[in-house]
Formats: structure tokens, C-alpha cells, sequence
């Protein structure tokens, strides 16, 4: 079967997206060939049956242009795909999806948030299936909707024995966002300083220009929380640096809210780092001591400061559980899970 993939971005370096280049490769063992069309094109390395196509955005095409590109690959390459995969972005099949349909071509669609529309409504009724990883995605709600694992590269993303941890080490890995609340961490942390507790915090995050001025919020809170000895900012890194970023800490705090299934959520497992997140999904798979109630800073900072306190030893052994959670969410499973619904349906 021959499968044409709408993504944002085909790049290894790209510090949001990057992962989708590992879910391609995965997917290329599966498919006699595959053709990803995406808004941006960077650095990849991919096997001889995938084809990437850019819409152009990394030469500073126009909307339109990309719109017409879209249509005119999915005209063109019609005869080069069985069905088509859109990864994300609803946009694609509110576009093309009424020429997919006159092509006779199978739509299928990743979305996995919390939020969404009447949109979101329409592009799924084109759709054969929905896959999402959180059964609290708005996507979730839909008849044709299969929950499927987060996709963990379980391979790269392990514990390395090179790359030592401080046991009272916190990791916050995400763009600096409202949407990923950054600031109920640095809340958290200045309770945890008033009692005395040991610990110190590094955010990795790049802000998108349009949240410039949140993320100069953060570094004000922390400077009236007194932090400054304690919490660092450190710019976005690309994908392929997570899996040694993830082991330098004991421990990696999710804030985001559920509906998302952040897959960070389970890297860091696969790193032995002790999760301690919002998530309603991440809690039906590891004990109530690491889940904590969204929005509420002073139950997150309950749940760090035992963990901070434990022993190195103990720490560890948790580390191990949490890595056998993240193998039953591996890129393996997802690949073939993925595979068998489209070439099934």
C-alpha cells in the first residue's frame, strides 16, 4: 500500500517537531512507499520509498501559494497513494479532503488536544478514522475515533550510563507557552524554597514571538520568588538532544493540561526520569503520588517534595517502572497499530 502523509515540518532539527522525522522512518517499514508533502522541509534522512515534497514555507511561499500546492500535489501524485494520512493539521482536509473523497482516496487523521471546533467537526467527517493518544482529545468523541499509543522511540530514549543525575534535579521540557504552564512549576518551586527544600530546576523552552511576553512574566516571577539561584532558562534544543537532556534529571514535571498526552510525558520515562504530571491519561498508568491536581501549585509542590527527599537508590528503582510504561507506548507498537488501521480499512 502507498501512503501520502500531510505534516507540518519533515526536519531532525526542528526543536518542536523534529520527532515526526523517527515516526517516517518507523511508518516506511510498513508502506511499499510513501509520499510526505509538509509546510516546511529541513535537514532528513530517510529511507529510498519516501518521497518529502515541501509546500515552501522555509522559502517564504504565501498562503495561497501553499494552498494550490497542496491541491496540485494531491491531483498529481493520484495514481502515486492509496490513502491519505494528515498528521495534526485539520487545515489539509478542510482544503483538499472534497478532492481526496473524488479521487476515492481514504482520509485519516492524527489530531490529539484538548481544544478544537466545528472545524475540527467537519475535517473529521471526511475521515475514515481518527487516531488520538488521550481519550480526554476532543477528537476522542467521534465513533470513528482509535485511541492509539503516544510513540516513544524506546530505542534512543533510555537510560544512558555515560550521563550522571543530580537526585534533586528538576527537568521542564517544553515550549514556553501558556498552553504548557510553565508558571505553576515556578509556583510550586517557590513553596518548596520557603520550606527549606533542596532542589534546583532548569526550563528548556523557546517562546514562539507571540509569547515573548509571557515568557518575560516567567523570569520576573521567578526573580520575586527569590529563585534565581536555584531555577535556569535555557533555550528550545533540537529533538535528537532529548534523550540526554531527559537523563541529566531525576526528575521531569508535565503541567500541561489533559487532552494533549504530551509525548514527553513518556521520553522522559523511557529515560528512568521519575514523571510527576496533570495528565488524567499518564494517571490510569503509574501510582496517584506522581499525578497532581491541574492548576493547583501547592499540591504539585506536596507531590515533588517526598520525591526530592527520597533516596538516590529508591529513585532509581522508581526510574526503572517508569520505563516499563513507556515501552508499552513504544514507536514500534504505534507503527504497527497505525499501519494495520489504515491498510485494514
Amino acid at each position: 500500500m502507498k501512503l501520502l502523509i500531510f505534516t507540518q515540518v519533515v526536519d531532525q532539527d526542528d526543536l518542536f517537531l523534529g520527532f515526526f522525522h523517527a515516526w517516517i522512518e518507523a511508518l516506511s517499514k510498513k508502506f511499499e512507499k510513501i509520499t510526505v508533502v509538509c509546510l516546511k522541509e529541513g535537514r532528513h534522512e530517510l529511507p529510498p520509498n519516501v518521497h518529502v515534497l515541501s509546500l515552501g514555507k522555509e522559502h517564504g511561499t504565501s498562503r495561497l501559494t501553499r494552498a494550490l500546492r497542496v491541491l496540485r500535489y494531491s491531483y498529481q501524485l493520484r495514481k502515486e497513494y492509496d490513502a491519505v494520512f494528515v498528521h495534526m493539521n485539520q487545515e489539509y482536509i478542510l482544503l483538499a479532503g472534497w478532492l481526496w473523497k473524488r479521487l476515492s482516496k481514504k482520509i485519516f487523521m492524527w489530531r490529539n488536544h484538548y481544544a478544537g471546533s466545528s472545524l475540527t467537526d467537519r475535517a473529521a467527517s471526511y475521515c475514515e478514522k481518527v487516531f488520538c493518544t488521550s481519550q480526554f482529545s476532543y477528537t476522542a468523541k467521534y465513533a470513528n475515533t482509535v485511541l492509539m499509543p503516544v510513540g516513544v522511540d524506546t530505542a534512543i530514549y533510555k537510560r544512558l550510563s555515560d550521563v550522571s543525575r543530580d537526585p534533586r534535579s528538576i527537568l521542564f521540557y517544553a515550549r514556553l507557552a501558556p498552553s504548557k504552564n510553565p508558571g505553576l512549576l515556578i509556583d510550586a518551586l517557590g513553596i518548596l524554597h520557603k520550606k527549606g527544600i533542596d532542589f534546583s530546576a532548569d526550563f528548556y523552552g523557546t517562546p514562539l514571538p507571540q509569547d515573548k511576553a509571557f515568557a518575560d512574566s516567567l523570569l520576573r516571577k521567578v526573580e520575586d520568588m527569590d529563585l534565581g539561584r536555584q531555577v535556569r532558562f535555557l533555550p528550545g534544543r533540537p529533538h535528537e538532544e532529548g534523550p540526554s537532556i531527559f537523563n541529566a534529571y531525576a526528575i521531569f514535571v508535565n503541567a500541561s493540561r489533559s487532552g494533549m498526552y504530551d509525548k514527553t510525558l513518556l521520553e522522559a520515562a523511557g529515560c528512568e526520569c521519575i514523571v510527576v504530571a496533570a495528565s488524567k491519561d499518564l494517571a490510569e498508568l503509574v501510582p496517584s503520588r506522581f499525578i497532581f491536581e491541574e492548576g493547583n501549585a501547592k499540591d504539585l509542590a506536596e507531590k515533588l517534595e517526598p520525591l526530592l527527599k527520597m533516596p538516590l537508590q529508591e529513585q532509581q528503582g522508581i526510574g526503572s517502572q517508569m520505563h516499563n510504561v513507556a515501552k508499552a507506548q513504544s514507536l514500534i507498537e504505534l507503527s504497527k497499530r497505525l499501519s494495520e488501521e489504515i491498510t485494514n480499512s
